[in-house]
């Protein structure tokens, strides 16, 4: 795998640093008064993408949640460009009245956070707050309203602390680039 690297965009103690960023500001967010008066929180990380960024950050809130999950595809087997978000999974309890972080792994098209955000605020929840771990430079990525951003990254493919090609690299702590010739040759 490390041969199949084209260059390391954001190494893991960079990632390390920001996720601990990221969960200070949730959990102050969500911590009397900001809130209604209880600290607790639900996360609904969207897999199969966010699960090693929400790992690491939920370790990092110190206050009372539940989690829910949310399997969402836009990226099926090869490819390196959104297919179009659909929800193919939701575990996810009650959410009436709680505060909802949805944590996903990139924000490029927008049209996962635009198909799950409706979708849990429909289910009742208090509010409904986005933490996204990078965010690619394009213009509907630009253009959403994210509460949390991780990463602001060029419009280049990426993989690496989660993120994947053809479901392969979610397990390199960094956030990595892939020579083109592996980008073409992967089965």
């Amino acid at each position: 795998m490390q041969g199949d690297i084209d260059r390391i965009l954001i190494p893991r103690r960079q990632i390390a640093q920001r996720v601990h960023e990221m969960a200070a500001a949730i959990t102050a967010d969500h911590t009397p008064p900001k809130m209604d008066g209880s600290a607790e929180v639900t996360i609904v990380p969207i897999l199969t993408g966010a699960m090693v960024f929400c790992g690491d950050l939920i370790r990092e809130i110190p206050i009372a949640m539940k989690i829910g999950l949310l399997t969402v595809s836009s990226y099926p087997g090869r490819s390196v460009s959104s297919q179009g978000a659909q929800v193919i999974e939701r575990q996810l309890e009650d959410v009436r009245g709680r505060h909802v972080v949805l944590v996903d792994d990139i924000l490029d098209s927008g049209n996962t956070l635009r198909l799950v955000v409706p979708l849990v605020s429909a289910m009742g929840a208090a509010s409904v707050r986005t933490c996204v771990l990078l965010r690619k430079d394009r213009p509907a990525s630009r253009e959403m309203q994210v509460d949390y951003v991780g990463f602001e990254i060029p419009d280049e493919f990426v993989v690496g602390y989660g993120l994947d090609f053809n479901n392969y690299y979610r397990n390199l702590p960094d956030i990595v680039t892939l020579k083109r010739d592996v980008l073409e040759a992967r089965p």
